[in-house]
């Protein structure tokens, strides 16, 4: 089994992109770019895609053009349009239950809250497709989470945070690949 299509879970914009919320989009940006895969804008689709290509293999990356909320869309949109099953699909996304620092792979789930996620499970009727989890860490009150996934981080905390992206794009070829199990292994160990 493997991937067919990684989407960055983000919030359009100026305004959104140094936030929290963004680290989905900031991991697709960076994979992108550390596979010099250029994005074209598709609006039918609602998205912005690059082709990544490796071992004769090509993945689609995707940065929804719509608000978190909405994420669903630009991917039933786009895995309707280039026959991508949930399993074939790695969702990159935030995640408070995760301190700063930390990244996670894992398949399958519920959405924790997170309304990107959520949309996603509703639009595609299904919670089987693949996620990595980039830890933005907790406020400490439910009540702060809104104004904090909405905050920019500390330059200490994104730094931390953009290493943990760098080690999520070490494992990228072993996921290609279709060695999510052992991806996982090296990952979240």
């Amino acid at each position: 089994m493997t991937i067919k299509l990684i989407i960055g879970l983000q919030n359009p914009g100026p305004a959104y992109e140094n936030t929290r919320h963004n680290a989905g989009g900031w991991f697709v940006e960076a994979l992108s770019r550390h596979h010099h895969a250029s994005f074209k804008i598709e609006k039918k689709l609602h998205a912005a895609i690059a082709n990544l290509e490796f071992n004769n293999l090509v993945c689609k990356t995707l940065l929804p053009l719509t608000f978190m909320n909405q994420s669903g869309l630009p991917t039933r949109e786009v895995s309707q349009f280039y026959r991508i099953q949930p399993y074939e699909i790695l969702v990159a996304h935030d995640d408070l239950d995760l301190p700063v620092g930390r990244i996670k792979l894992k398949t399958g789930g519920g959405h924790g809250g997170h309304n990107g996620l959520r949309d996603i499970t509703a639009q595609l009727s299904s919670t089987e497709f693949h996620r990595l989890r980039v830890g933005i860490g907790h406020p400490g009150h439910r009540d702060l989470v809104l104004n904090y996934v909405l905050g920019k981080p500390s330059q200490e905390d994104k730094q931390l945070m953009l290493d943990a992206i760098n080690r999520g794009i070490e494992i990228i070829p072993m996921v290609l690949d279709g060695n999510i199990t052992k991806a996982m292994t090296q990952l979240n160990g």
